[in-house]
């Protein structure tokens, strides 16, 4: 009883399963039956994997490396960000009432911190060394509700800077580059002019170094930290500052949250400030990474286009082969549109099973390129990443199904368009002129 049910049972589904096959429309039947089947001519099927390889291969080294540079665009964010704020209300002449905006300012429920600053550019200088930093004025008790620098200091601590000492904290590789440590006295040379009966002579400060950070990146050779009390003096601002400085709830949201408090204050607050955000300060540096993405991904979809060429290739090999099977079809009513049909979803099949095959291997490699590195360099005893130089100990990745989408949807349309041209071949295909000779 229960065998007879069971026959019963894989009757019906081969019913069903044959009724279904038999409403597929017959372009798409038989151009996938030809992407099976095996042909006569071994060439014609040598050029055809070789372009599915050649998709697979392009989309997964494609999804790969702009994973990887996504990985680092993020750690130089948030690398940078732990240390340059966020927004700044800025004022060029200086600003002098800022007590009222930084009151203001901490009001907004996307705003976590507010301190007031002052930012200049100098030279710093010991004995034959000499470089220019970003020299900036804070006070030491607003540093750890700014940034996370504190957790960051090599030597010394953020207390040291105090008022009326003239004590520096500077990065890494400056303190490297310079040859000081703690207690050396550095010299920081402003571009301002002090003119004396004996000349035009620049002005020089002498400041003690009071601690070295480490952030990683760009910021431990050019960046450096006086207390604000000191910086208003050496620039002789007296009681202003050069503005006031945001660290916002969501960084990303900084440029919308730092327009929106400015468009909040009063007409005579507003006109004296203006307002810039860290995609602008650190503006060249984003559109650099930016561009070195785009140009290398260009230049990686240049595989996926060679795999497409590759589909032409086949699929007029294809047409050449299958001239008396088109003419059998066109005798049998096939239109030119349907045979058309059939070799456009035979191109399209095989470019569709590249792609996804790419993109599953692409994706499940971007997500664990830090191990695979890591098993790497175990392995071979090699350091691929050195701390000291590129400032990271492993492979960054972030894989961004935006950037998976982009890669298949350029795939699949250069698989399209390649199977034009070979499709209209067949379709001129005469039955007549082909099977004269059969």
């Amino acid at each position: 009883m229960r065998a007879a049910i069971f026959l019963q049972t894989l009757v019906m589904a081969a019913g069903i399963g044959f009724n279904a096959l038999m409403k597929i429309p017959t372009p798409i039947f038989i151009g996938l039956r030809y992407t099976r089947a095996k042909r006569r001519n071994q060439f014609i099927s040598f050029v055809s994997g070789f372009s599915l390889a050649g998709m697979t291969l392009g989309a997964v080294a494609l999804i790969v490396v702009m994973s990887v540079m996504n990985g680092f665009d993020r750690e130089i964010k948030q690398r940078l960000l732990q240390i340059i704020p966020h927004v700044e209300l800025y004022s060029g002449s200086g600003l002098s009432d800022w007590q009222a905006l930084v009151e203001r300012a901490e009001l907004h429920p996307q705003i976590a911190a507010a301190a007031p600053y002052v930012d200049r550019d100098a030279m710093v200088s010991f004995e034959q060394g000499m470089q220019g930093v970003q020299l900036r004025g804070l006070l030491p008790q607003d540093i750890p509700r700014l940034s996370t620098l504190q957790e960051h200091m090599l030597l010394g601590q953020l207390d040291a800077l105090q008022a009326g000492e003239y004590n520096i904290i500077i990065g890494r590789l400056l303190a490297r580059y310079l040859g000081v440590a703690t207690g050396d006295k550095i010299s920081v040379t402003l571009p301002q002019l002090t003119v004396t009966p004996a000349g035009v002579f620049p002005r020089i400060k002498r400041f003690t170094v009071a601690g070295v950070f480490e952030v990683g990146g760009q910021l431990d050779q050019s960046f450096a930290l006086i207390h604000l009390g000191d910086a208003q003096k050496l620039f002789r601002l007296g009681d202003k500052v050069d503005g006031v400085q945001l660290e916002t709830t969501d960084r990303y949201l900084s440029k919308q949250i730092g327009y929106g408090l400015w468009q909040s204050l009063p007409g005579a607050q507003q006109q004296a400030v203006a307002v810039r955000d860290w995609s602008e300060t650190q503006g060249s540096l984003f559109a650099a990474i930016k561009m070195e993405k785009t140009v290398v991904s260009t230049l990686l979809m240049i595989v996926i286009a060679v795999a497409a060429f590759n589909i032409i290739s086949s699929l007029v090999l294809m047409v050449a082969d299958k001239r008396s099977d088109i003419a059998v079809l066109r005798t049998l009513g096939l239109t030119r549109v349907q045979v058309t049909a059939i070799f456009i979803v035979q191109g399209v099949a095989i470019g569709l099973v590249g792609i996804l095959v790419g993109a599953l291997v692409g994706a499940a490699i971007a997500v664990n390129v830090g191990y695979i590195v890591a098993f790497f360099e175990t392995l071979t005893g090699l350091r691929i990443f050195d701390p000291q130089v590129y400032f990271i100990s492993h492979m960054p990745s972030r894989l961004l199904w935006s950037d998976v989408v982009t890669v298949m949807t350029v795939g699949l349309s250069l698989s399209f368009l390649s199977t034009l041209y070979p499709a209209y071949r067949a379709s001129t295909v005469e039955p007549a002129e082909a099977l004269r000779y059969e």
